[in-house]
């Protein structure tokens, strides 16, 4: 699933508390569950699948890496931008609700969280990885424009439900 996507579910129910540590435990969490749906991520060309055993995936750090880390950074920032101006109406970096941040950042953890695992190998990073391996299922199991849709229709989803707890 694509940043944006975390970042955007982990806000809408990050909001729902005032507590930015609630929000981002709630985002963590929602980053899991929401992995379960099925969906499509963008390929990274840096990383390297072992198809007998997911847990020896890594990254390779070479020029592809760099082009997949401005990818994954612009796909963050997007979710970050979407969430202020989806919850609080216009672009204000200075304004931002932090329980709002918090949850957006708990969703997108996880992921970055699996290129520490990449480079470190220990717990908790290894029983982390087990859990997005087994919630994920098969990776990429949809492919385009299915799995963006499905992406599309939950993030709309969410904030309609959050706004309306919210009124």
């Amino acid at each position: 699933m694509i940043l944006t996507t975390h970042a955007i579910v982990g806000a809408a129910v990050g909001r729902l508390v005032l507590n930015p540590y609630e929000s981002f435990a709630l985002g963590f969490i929602s980053h899991f569950l929401i992995d379960a749906i099925p969906h499509w991520a963008y390929p990274l060309a840096s990383l390297i699948r072992d198809e007998k055993d997911p847990l020896k995936k890594d990254m390779i750090l070479d020029r592809r890496f760099i082009r997949d880390l401005i990818l994954v950074i612009i796909d963050f920032c997007s979710g970050v931008s979407l969430d202020i101006f989806v919850f609080q109406g216009a672009i204000s970096f200075i304004n931002f609700s932090l329980p709002l941040l918090a949850g957006a950042l708990g969703g997108v953890l996880p992921d970055a969280l699996q290129f520490a695992y990449f480079k470190i190998r220990r717990e908790p990073l290894i029983t982390l990885q087990k859990l997005h391996i087994r919630v994920n299922g098969k990776e990429d199991i949809f492919a385009l424009p299915y799995g963006l849709l499905s992406q599309i229709i939950l993030i709309i989803a969410v904030v309609i439900i959050s706004k309306l707890i919210l009124q």
